[in-house]
């Protein structure tokens, strides 16, 4: 498929408040500037995301209206416009039904041409990074909402009754895979990548990130025909409807 294709409809489901702009935010302030309507679904509050010594669990409660603020203000910057909180516990995250069912709702009332998620196969990145369980289990559960529960009539059939009728997503973009086939130039927009992620203070730290990002992005655009890129593997979930 088009390295340029750009949804009416897209939604971003990642387990904490960050995820997103770490990984996909390039892609979605593109897709953004284009018109296309961004959802972004955020699975857990992030309240564990402190190991200040001064801090018990007395501050969970705190830290995690602190991260909601802080991914309104970097989806403002990345022009989302609509964001979903689940409201999970931070580091605590399991692939269930339950999950599942959710998301499957989520994605049946928004219906999404694209839902961008991360790779739930990925438990290793080099030597240095073992990746965080909660986003193993966001990806998983995710996947399992597009395909099979979100398009398939009789999977939670109480849904039905609730007046979610089945959809079919178009493209599952998923992101951190080691063999990707789809690279989105985000030449234009690698600095609204980094003022969004800036937004998140209390997990970065603001004067660096710009480096890492930039790093990162003309890695992904190694050996293209643009300097800064962010790259997925996309599946291809259902036919394109002609409209009537």
């Amino acid at each position: 498929m088009s390295d340029e294709y750009i949804p009416k409809i897209a939604m971003s489901i990642h387990a904490h408040p960050d995820d997103q702009e770490f990984s996909i935010g390039g892609t979605l302030a593109k897709w953004a500037r284009a018109g296309c309507q961004i959802i972004s679904v955020t699975i857990t509050s992030g309240d564990s995301g402190s190991n200040d010594p001064a801090k018990d669990g007395s501050y969970k409660a705190e830290l995690a209206q602190l991260r909601e603020g802080e991914q309104l203000a970097a989806n403002k910057v990345l022009g989302v416009k609509r964001a979903i909180f689940l409201r999970y516990p931070d580091g605590e995250l399991e692939p269930t039904i339950q999950l599942r069912k959710e998301l499957t709702r989520i994605i049946r009332a928004q219906k999404p041409d694209v839902v961008v998620t991360g790779n739930p196969e990925a438990w290793f990145y080099g030597n240095e990074y073992v990746n965080h369980p909660d986003h193993r289990a966001a990806a998983q559960a995710a996947c399992e909402a597009v395909f099979p529960s979100a398009g398939s009539r009789l999977i939670f059939a109480d849904l039905l009754t609730d007046g979610f009728e089945p959809h079919d997503v178009r493209y599952l973009y998923v992101h951190g895979t080691e063999k990707p086939d789809t690279w989105v130039d985000i030449t234009e927009t690698i600095d609204v990548k980094v003022k969004a992620l800036q937004q998140h203070a209390s997990q970065v730290p603001v004067d660096e990130v710009e480096k890492w990002m930039k790093e990162w992005a003309k890695e992904d655009a190694k050996d293209k025909d643009f300097e800064y890129a962010e790259s997925f593997r996309v599946m291809k979930i259902a036919e394109e409807k002609s409209e009537q």
